[in-house]
């Protein structure tokens, strides 16, 4: 199987190369950046401007695409023209991106999950759950990242918010609170908060809390290094091959829904 990965030279997309190199069964067939530069990865194909991402894809069978929402959406489109499909693991989509991205998944198939992890998509799952069954306790997210990341809160703990306000019974976009400051009164009965913080070279830590009269429960997840976001990104692509158009997420590629 092909490979062409679009943001290989951040953090994500040195990491995915790591593990498309080592998996026998896998080729890279592109390597993309804004701009592209010279070094060449490991014995990977130098890393080529983005723009040039067009030319590859008659020798790619799966785009991988970790960039930002625009260049995300802009790879999608090229993808499409080919009917090949991508997985995308940015973050920070708007809605409107996400109307876009919706319509382009009527030409080919795309995973859209902003966290690749199994643990962290066993996650979902579990908060989800846990929202249904515990009535009046107070939910809050807190998530920690690295001093380098751009958006907040992180797509992760979005997500979060979303399957325990789904666990609820509400909308997130009804109870979410992100952040809080100054006077603000007693905190209201189906507010879901969600915290950022950012420090030093954290890869990603993810803590929801269920808090009742006498008791909390904690659910977490911490990243130890990118290493399970690239297996899963990687898993994700092995999985979309072949598949029929639609958006996927994570859940579908592990069985979980």
């Amino acid at each position: 199987m092909k490979i062409a990965v679009c943001g290989a030279a951040g953090r994500m997309g040195q990491a995915i190369l790591a593990v498309v190199k080592a998996d026998d069964g896998l080729t890279v067939s592109g390597a993309f950046d804004v701009d592209g530069n010279f070094a060449i990865v490991g014995g990977t194909p130098k890393i080529a401007p983005v723009k040039d991402l067009e030319n590859s894809l008659s020798e790619t069978d799966v785009l991988i695409d970790f960039t930002n929402p625009q260049s995300a959406l802009e790879n999608a489109q090229t993808a499409s023209k080919h009917k090949i499909p991508i997985v995308i693991g940015a973050t920070g989509f708007s809605a409107e991106q996400k109307e876009e991205l919706a319509q382009i998944s009527q030409i080919i198939p795309i995973v859209l999950s902003p966290n690749m992890s199994v643990g962290v998509n066993l996650l979902f799952k579990l908060v989800e759950e846990t929202a249904k069954k515990v009535s009046g306790y107070d939910i809050e997210i807190v998530e920690l990242h690295h001093n380098k990341k751009k958006d907040a809160p992180s797509g992760t703990a979005a997500k979060l918010a979303e399957c325990a306000a789904r666990g609820k019974g509400k909308n997130i976009d009804d109870v979410g609170v992100y952040g809080r400051h100054g006077i603000i009164g007693e905190r209201k009965k189906d507010e879901i908060g969600v915290m950022a913080v950012r420090a030093g070279d954290i890869v990603g830590d993810h803590t929801v809390y269920f808090a009742g009269t006498g008791e909390r429960i904690e659910l977490t997840h911490r990243a130890h290094s990118r290493d399970a976001f690239a297996a899963g990104a990687v898993r994700a692509a092995k999985w979309i091959v072949g598949k029929p158009s639609g958006l996927y997420d994570m859940q579908d590629v592990l069985g979980l829904k």
